[in-house]
């Protein structure tokens, strides 16, 4: 009988640990979501502003600021500044965003 007990205090504790962090990550993507969305037309615009390519360039550019909400600074480079729009690559492995 002590050791039903021990067994559904042990598993009441783990389900209660598991469904705050549930709800730690489910808050924490509505605070992202709830975030103010950046003008990615403008931003991108700008960024491929230069390229020879500019219809490619801004499709990508549009589909990388949707996911990350997020553009670096300039036409090329500043990468640090926007780690996920760094670190989207295509499934050839190159990286997707201008």
């Amino acid at each position: 009988m002590a050791c039903t007990y021990k067994t559904t205090l042990m598993l009441t504790i783990i389900c209660f640990i598991l469904i705050t962090h549930e709800l730690e990550i489910c808050s924490a993507r509505h605070s992202t979501l709830g975030a103010k969305m950046i003008d990615c037309k403008g931003k991108c615009n700008y960024r491929c502003s230069k390229t020879s390519r500019h219809k490619m360039c801004i499709r990508a550019c549009n589909t990388c600021c949707s996911r990350c909400n997020c553009v670096p600074p300039g036409t090329s480079g500043n990468y640090e500044v926007c780690p996920c729009y760094w670190h989207m690559t295509t499934h050839g492995g190159r990286r997707k965003c201008p």
